[in-house]
């Protein structure tokens, strides 16, 4: 009978969630899948096998028990299933749009060997939606008050994961942010069509009604230091989670030209400033009739995605490797060619041509081969002698990664950094060697996913509650 039941749930094709078809979505912020309806959510949480050994939860940077929820879910107990998720993920609403899920749980899902993997993102996104449009779901338990106070500086996904961890733990938490908003990247980095700003709004006040304290417009190693948290303000730990927000270039000839961006700043503008909306907002944004956004990650589809919806028709994205070797999640790259991004793979920039007011016009291309593999494991991209081309470009955008700002390492002593500015930190527990002070996610690891952050400060807050209760 089992194994006929089994069968049977195999047999089940993977339900497709309903989105916005390409022609309309390119040209509006609105975001693009439009979430599983109750009975597309049970009948595909009815092909989880319930594994006695779940490898989806071992892909799961914050171990969340997946089979769990989805056997809620089947079960149409979407309180059961929201509280499940709860234990270990404090906003699946934004997890569920915009984990790598195929590297990560789905990667791992057993019925992904022989057929489409459960869509476990596209659930965990159901269960949050419907529970956010409830009144009656239970908050999850909180300990008795410790009196034990923890800084968090930083809102994106590693400090937000500290900070509804250690409050559930009994702990007085304040998470400072530098920018107007709360959400870090979630919310200046990451487009409304991709993850609505109301979302992550959302989970912010979410964490308030838990007792979370936010304090925005606060840069700390400016307007306040680390030291002045621990010793004029009575913290009695910090945890840094500031990201990797100092933006890289190409360092190539003419790319001090007007028009040439870098995706931090055109993306800021954008999203967290709502450029789009001007001048509702009075936020401008450079649009282009000639677009380039030089990359092939996350950030450049979402600079792509979001020059198209500005108005562009020619818009290219320039990656000096092949198809292959594109980083971005799957489903954004498989967006951004149904929406008509234009894909120059195998190509390199060598520099931008300006005209005579300074403006960017063209931008010279060098087109490549790939050569032997390099540190990275990936082919490296080797230049074909005599190959060189100019392509129309009055708007560049640089989505080539992002490195350690060093706004709070500078003025923090004790804090050890790399070669590259960024923070060591234990892997596990994310203690550096600065007493009472922990760091995680990006400003460790370098630019990484938001469920890799989530699953630093997953390790932090257990290392920073077992310090706060134990001591050293």
């Amino acid at each position: 009978m089992a194994t006929e039941l089994k069968k049977k749930k195999e047999k089940t094709p993977r339900q497709a969630m309903p989105e916005q078809a390409a022609e309309v979505r390119r040209r509006n912020f609105d975001e693009v899948p439009l979430g599983f309806p109750e009975e597309l959510a049970m009948l595909e949480a009815s092909r989880c096998l319930s594994c006695k050994k779940p490898a989806c939860v071992e892909g799961c940077p914050v171990s969340v028990d997946i089979p769990a929820f989805i056997n809620k879910v089947k079960e149409g107990d979407f309180t059961g299933a929201i509280l499940k998720i709860w234990e270990k993920n404090s906003f699946p609403a934004v997890c569920g749009r915009v984990c790598p899920q195929e590297n990560q749980c789905e990667g791992n899902c057993i019925v992904g060997k022989k057929d489409k993997p459960v869509a476990i993102g596209s659930l965990e996104r159901f269960v949050a939606d419907w529970a956010r449009n409830q009144n009656d779901i239970p908050m999850p338990p909180i300990e008795k008050k410790t009196g034990k106070k923890v800084a968090v500086v930083g809102s994106g996904p590693g400090g937000l994961t500290v900070a509804g961890d250690l409050i559930r733990k009994g702990h007085e938490v304040t998470v400072f942010e530098a920018f107007h908003k709360p959400g870090g990247v979630l919310v200046y980095g990451i487009p409304e069509f991709r993850l609505p700003k109301a979302i992550v709004a959302h989970e912010c006040n979410f964490m308030e009604k838990m007792g979370v304290k936010f304090e925005t417009n606060v840069v700390v190693g400016q307007t306040i230091t680390v030291d002045e948290l621990l010793n004029d303000e009575g913290y009695d730990a910090v945890y840094i989670g500031v990201g990797a927000g100092l933006p890289r270039f190409l360092n190539i000839p003419g790319e001090n030209l007007m028009g040439v961006y870098s995706a931090n700043e055109y993306l800021t503008r954008s999203n967290l400033m709502k450029a789009y909306r001007f001048p509702e907002y009075d936020t401008p944004l450079v649009t282009g009739e000639h677009v380039c956004v030089f990359g092939g990650g996350n950030v450049a589809m979402d600079a792509l995605r979001t020059s198209m919806r500005m108005g562009s028709d020619d818009v290219k994205c320039i990656y000096r490797r092949s198809r292959d070797e594109l980083p971005a999640r799957g489903e954004e790259i498989h967006h951004a060619e149904q929406e008509g991004i234009e894909f120059f793979f195998l190509h390199s920039p060598l520099r931008f041509i300006g005209d005579e007011n300074g403006w960017v016009k063209a931008v010279e291309l060098q087109e490549m081969q790939l050569g032997e593999p390099d540190d990275s494991g990936r082919r490296r991209p080797e230049p074909i002698p005599g190959s060189v081309k100019t392509v129309d470009c009055d708007l560049a955008i640089i989505a080539v990664g992002a490195g350690a700002n060093p706004l709070v390492t500078s003025t923090t002593d004790g804090l050890d950094t790399n070669k590259w500015g960024y923070i060591v930190a234990n892997e596990e527990t994310g203690k550096t060697k600065k007493g009472q002070v922990w760091a995680g996610g990006d400003i460790v690891t370098g630019a990484a996913t938001v469920i890799l952050a989530a699953g630093a400060g997953r390790g932090a807050a257990d290392s920073i509650h077992e310090y706060l209760t134990w001591g050293w």
